[in-house]
């Protein structure tokens, strides 16, 4: 398996130039622990994550030197962790030599790159263009619906796999951080909705693809309000204990 064939195609990012509080919220309503940082023409610039928000003046966790640590810091470290602990823009505080791979880097590779680094994401570039991003969300998701001794995907689900993120993105109710699996033409999907009936929707869309055999649900249903987190039906009953093990019980 490759990139191109776990990776999240949809994805949410912000601008250098876009406020420390807004990158914050749409990483906690998108319920994102990071994103990448494009410019105009989708040129990845870098990526901002939550380890990025650890150090700010706001929260009083600003970096605190006792007078001996500040007279041996030189002056371009103490500046840059002034702006990075004050700054407003996305710009001040990301990580700007983002480790990235193509679409054709193999699994092994992206999941060798996610352990050296201790990372959780991998912005995916086609030239210096963002197309998508692969985390340890996706490579859990190709894990669970993957069985042992089913081989890579053909190239025909490859196309079912394109056909159905085209059909459900053109939507406006499509899920978000949106991801579909398919394996002998038997498809999983992936991602959050914030109304039932977008499940619906979602499921159906798939359906009406050519070539799909079975779909398995397991969209994940976040409640706006509160944030309660909800799993599909399909992998609550799945998680159940046998009816045995029940009476038990």
């Amino acid at each position: 398996m490759r990139a191109h064939q776990i990776m999240t195609k949809d994805v949410t990012t912000v601008t250098p130039h876009t406020s420390i509080q807004d990158a914050a919220n749409i990483m906690l309503r998108c319920h994102l622990s990071g994103l990448p940082v494009v410019d105009d023409d989708g040129s990845l610039m870098g990526i901002v994550s939550e380890s990025d928000f650890l150090r700010r003046v706001e929260t009083g966790t600003a970096r605190k030197r006792s007078t001996i640590l500040q007279f041996f810091a030189s002056a371009g470290k103490l500046a840059n962790e002034f702006v990075h602990e004050r700054g407003r823009k996305v710009e001040d505080v990301m990580t700007r030599d983002a480790i990235t791979v193509s679409e054709q880097t193999p699994l092994s590779e992206l999941v060798e790159l996610m352990e050296k680094h201790g990372i959780k994401r991998l912005p995916v570039l086609s030239g210096k263009v963002l197309v998508g991003i692969v985390t340890r969300s996706n490579l859990l998701q190709a894990v669970a619906s993957m069985a042992h001794d089913v081989p890579d995907p053909t190239a025909d689900d490859d196309h079912i796999r394109n056909r159905i993120m085209r059909a459900v993105h053109a939507a406006d109710w499509h899920p978000a951080g949106f991801q579909v699996t398919v394996r002998n033409g038997i498809v999983h999907l992936h991602g959050i909705i914030f109304d039932d009936h977008v499940r619906h929707a979602t499921i159906v869309a798939a359906e009406n693809i050519s070539s799909v055999k079975e779909v398995h649900d397991h969209l994940c249903y976040v409640d706006t309000y509160s944030g309660f987190y909800v799993e599909s039906p399909e992998d609550r009953k799945a998680a159940e204990p046998p009816e045995g093990m029940k009476a038990a019980s």
